[in-house]
């Protein structure tokens, strides 16, 4: 038995492996369909193959700039007078802007495209490459931003932030996965 390398670099070239593993499976569930089918949703979940791939697309790219900006990448303010509470309720009598784009992050809106979707998720991808192989040291750290589902004075070095990327990917390839077997039939993996 061999033991792996544990440099840096090794660490850093595995996780980028397993992260474009993830973005491969995500990427086959879309294949071969066209711009109607991208956007249907075949099950009662709000859920469209495009919209998956878009949402995961905006998650890395917000992720992958708090790794280059900081918190302020991150903003998740509310409008003057609305609460958490408000907005977990649904009664919110103004919803921030960033909730609303998060939204619309789940469908296909009109004027997309599939092609579009995956181009986009194309350049993220890259841009999120070139960061993660000019970062110094994944150990470095930014305290997250304030939200009610991050810790309040947590802490995500660069490292958590690539894991956490992999992981939304995998779980949304597999979300996907399944929403294109009920499209068609057809198992991408």
């Amino acid at each position: 038995m061999t033991t792996a390398s544990t440099s840096p670099d090794a660490e850093r070239t595995d996780l980028l492996a397993a992260l474009a593993t993830a973005r491969a499976a995500l990427i086959r569930t879309v294949e071969g369909l066209g711009d109607e089918r991208a956007g249907a949703r075949p099950t009662v979940s709000a859920l469209c193959l495009g919209g998956l791939v878009k949402h995961v697309t905006a998650m890395e790219e917000s992720w992958l700039n708090f790794v280059t900006e900081g918190p302020s990448a991150m903003s998740f303010a509310l409008p003057e007078g609305v609460t958490w509470d408000d907005l977990a309720a649904g009664t919110a009598r103004e919803y921030p802007k960033w909730a609303i784009e998060r939204e619309k992050e789940f469908r296909m809106l009109r004027g997309e495209t599939t092609a579009g979707v995956l181009g986009a998720y194309e350049q993220v991808a890259a841009r999120s490459e070139k960061i993660i192989r000019a970062v110094p040291d994944l150990s470095a750290t930014h305290p997250l931003p304030e939200a009610p589902w991050n810790e309040p004075g947590g802490e995500w070095s660069v490292r958590r932030v690539l894991t956490h990327v992999l992981t939304e990917t995998a779980q949304h390839a597999g979300h996907a996965d399944i929403l294109r077997e009920t499209l068609d039939g057809r198992q991408a993996t």
